[in-house]
């Protein structure tokens, strides 16, 4: 996986996430919906064989986008290791 900044301004950002699709955007994107400052969340694959999907997000501006951004993947990575933990636990309940 390559990320690239496309283009920052002060409420708005698109990155280019080479080597991902749907699942990944999506993720970020039901995420970013959670923050009152989201104006916008988006994101386009020009041809899915291609994979290289543009994530774009826009705020009103009370936050930085790019900040924003890492406090979006830091909850998803908060919310894949609570869902390891509780599969990891079915597993064991199991055997």
């Amino acid at each position: 996986m390559n990320i690239k900044i496309v283009e920052k301004k002060d409420n708005e950002l698109r990155i280019e996430i080479e080597g991902e699709g749907h699942t990944l955007c999506n993720a970020i994107k039901s995420i970013l919906f959670e923050d009152e400052t989201l104006v916008f969340a988006g994101y386009r694959i020009e041809h899915t064989l291609l994979s290289k999907p543009i994530l774009y997000i826009k705020t009103n501006g009370k936050k930085d986008p790019l900040v924003l951004l890492n406090e979006t993947l830091k909850k998803l990575e908060e919310s894949i290791e609570e869902f390891k933990e509780k599969f990891q636990k079915e597993l064991e309940k199991s055997n």
